[in-house]
């Protein structure tokens, strides 16, 4: 017989730590797959991926820059799933099928919860989940897009905005060099106790029929809009970006307005969803699909040689673009 399901306390958490907010749709509704096959970047050491140009980055974010980019994490800034990639650091690199049937539509925090429980009483350590992590690939053109929104960081303050956790995040963007690019990270958050274990908790609660109970995208993004704009002074930012790829990334593209862009990964949930939403009302942003990062940074390039020619010719009309 199966080992029955134990459900874990949920404490709703909101504070700020550091320059990290830890607070409030899970880009994705887990299928639960059959055994993930751990992580081995390509063109990369066995230490994992590593932008070396970065290295002596600081944390730049002036009262002005012009553009807000939002990013995902999971399959967006790294080509799988986090929460997939860190079982392989088990024994037997898969969970039981008892746990993996314990599982709950909506309710994917709560059973990270679980998972991350019993990799404890396998014995699996901090180093041994911090290795998988740094192991993990970036998703193709990404660390060329880092390196173009770092040569005009006075133009584009960036975020993570995801539903994995703190550890795994700032894991993975620290060995890769690039955590000094992002003013925040919001996420759900997780440490370690003093037994070991890697405590998970939801980012906040919400209203939103659309997304998972732990987390809603729209609701920080526009409590981190509102929450700018006070502290520059009224001054709105002139475009904002989401790059995502999950299910979850849609309920903010749909805040998103006619100066904004919302970048669905090719072929992934989120462009599915929002080529069925573009002819409604209801969309109101550009949408530009994405296959590598590469292919942001042509359009962002387009961008900003248009408000440079513009600029150049006093038009007035550079504000809206």
């Amino acid at each position: 017989m199966g080992k029955p399901c134990v459900l874990l306390r949920e404490s709703p958490l909101k504070y700020l730590h550091g320059d990290s907010l830890v607070h409030c749709c899970r880009s994705r509704a887990p299928s639960l797959p059959s055994p993930p096959v751990c992580p081995a970047p390509r063109g990369t050491t066995p230490q994992g991926p590593k932008m070396t140009t970065l290295c002596d980055l600081t944390h730049a974010a002036p009262q002005e820059q012009r553009f807000l980019v939002l990013f995902d994490f999971d399959e967006t800034i790294i080509n799988v799933s986090s929460d997939d990639a860190v079982v392989c650091a088990l024994p037997g690199q898969q969970l039981p099928e008892w746990l993996k049937n314990c599982f709950r539509e909506g309710h994917y925090n709560e059973h990270m919860q679980k998972v991350l429980a019993y990799m404890a009483e396998q014995g699996v350590s901090e180093d041994g989940i911090r290795s998988v992590l740094e192991k993990i690939p970036p998703t193709p053109g990404l660390l060329n897009l880092f390196q173009y929104l770092q040569s005009n960081q006075q133009d584009f303050e960036l975020l993570v905005v995801s539903d994995a956790n703190m550890f795994f995040i700032e894991t993975w963007l620290e060995h890769a060099g690039v955590r000094p690019l992002f003013r925040k990270i919001f996420t759900n958050p997780a440490s370690f106790d003093a037994t070991g274990q890697l405590m998970l908790l939801p980012f906040h609660s919400h209203s939103c029929s659309r997304c998972p109970d732990n987390m809603c995208k729209q609701v920080i993004m526009q409590e981190y809009l509102s929450y700018r704009q006070k502290e520059r002074g009224g001054t709105p930012y002139q475009g904002v970006f989401y790059i995502g790829d999950g299910a979850n990334d849609v309920c903010p593209s749909m805040a998103l307005g006619p100066r904004d862009t919302a970048f669905p990964r090719r072929d992934f949930p989120m462009h599915s969803l929002l080529q069925g939403m573009q002819q409604s009302q209801s969309f109101k942003a550009n949408m530009v699909p994405w296959a590598s990062g590469e292919d942001i940074v042509d359009y962002l390039r387009k961008i900003m040689k248009e408000r440079r020619d513009l600029c150049n010719r006093g038009d007035e009309r550079v504000e809206q673009i």
